[in-house]
C-alpha cells in the first residue's frame, strides 16, 4: 500500500458506543484519519447506502471498505452489499463464512466477487474460531479464487496463537485488509485491548509488510477499549503509524 499514512483509517466499531454516524464521523476525523471501514453498526448498508455515503463524502471522509458481514449465500441480499461498494467506490467487505462452508457457497462468494469487482477478505477472529488458524485459511485459499482473501485482524491472530507478521507474510497475494489491533493477554490467557504497539504486535515489522503489498487495499486501526470515550488511544494509535 502506497503512503500507508494517508490511507490509514478507523473500523466505525470502535465508536459503537455513539449510535449514528453523524456522531462517529468527526469523532474519527479528530484522531488524525480521513478513511473509513464502516461497521453494521452505523446503518444498513442494504437500506442506508445513500444516506451513509453521501454523510461520509459530506464529512470529507473515504469508504475503504465495510465489514464484517457474514455470507450466507444469498446472492439476491448480497447484490445490495455489491451496489453499496459500488456508490461508495469501495473495493474490500470484511467477511465471515459458517463453519464447514461448501463449494457452493465459495463459489457464490466468487460470483459476487466478479459480478461487483470486489474482493472478499476473511477476518480471522481468535483462536476459537474455525478460520482463525493460517492452516486452515490456507486450506481455503488453495480451493477459491483469488477474489477471497484476508482481512488480517492483527490481534486476534495473536489470539489464536499466530503470528501476525508471518500471516502477513504467507498470505501476502492475498491479504486485502487489515484491522491494526494489538492485545496484552492475562494470566488466563484473557485478552486486552490496548494501543497498537504496545502490546505484543511487532508493528515495526508489520508496517514494513503493508507498505510494501500492493495488494492490500485497506488498513484499518480498531480498539476496542474505552467505549465510551475511545478517541485518545485512537489517536495515540494513528500517532505509532503516522509519526515514525
Amino acid at each position: 500500500m502506497k503512503n500507508l499514512p494517508a490511507q490509514l483509517g478507523i473500523q466505525s466499531y470502535c465508536f459503537r458506543g455513539f449510535k449514528t454516524l453523524g456522531e462517529v464521523l468527526p469523532r474519527l476525523k479528530a484522531c488524525g484519519v480521513s478513511t473509513v471501514e464502516l461497521s453494521g453498526v452505523h446503518g444498513d448498508f442494504r437500506t442506508d447506502a445513500d444516506a451513509m455515503i453521501a454523510q461520509c463524502r459530506a464529512a470529507g471522509v473515504r469508504i475503504a471498505s465495510i465489514g464484517v458481514s457474514r455470507f450466507d449465500g444469498n446472492l439476491a441480499d448480497w447484490r445490495k452489499l455489491g451496489e453499496f461498494m459500488r456508490k461508495a467506490g469501495a473495493s474490500v467487505i470484511a467477511v465471515d463464512f459458517d463453519p464447514g462452508a461448501g463449494s457452493e457457497i465459495w463459489r457464490a462468494a466468487e460470483r459476487f466477487a466478479d459480478e461487483f469487482d470486489l474482493r472478499l477478505a476473511i477476518h480471522n477472529h481468535g483462536g476459537r474460531h474455525w478460520l482463525g488458524s493460517a492452516q486452515m485459511l490456507a486450506q481455503v485459499f488453495a480451493s477459491t479464487s483469488p477474489r477471497i482473501g484476508l482481512c488480517l485482524d492483527t490481534a486476534w491472530a495473536l489470539d489464536a496463537h499466530e503470528n501476525p507478521v508471518a500471516m502477513a507474510e504467507k498470505f501476502a497475494d492475498r491479504l486485502y485488509g487489515v484491522h491494526l489491533k494489538d492485545f496484552v493477554f492475562d494470566r488466563a490467557g484473557r485478552p486486552s485491548d490496548v494501543v497498537i504497539g504496545e502490546g505484543n504486535l511487532d508493528l515495526p515489522r508489520m508496517l514494513a509488510l503493508l507498505e510494501a503489498n500492493e495488494h492490500t487495499a485497506s488498513v484499518v486501526i480498531e480498539y476496542e477499549g474505552d467505549i465510551a470515550d475511545p478517541g485518545p488511544a485512537l489517536t495515540r494509535c494513528v500517532q505509532q503509524v503516522t509519526r515514525r
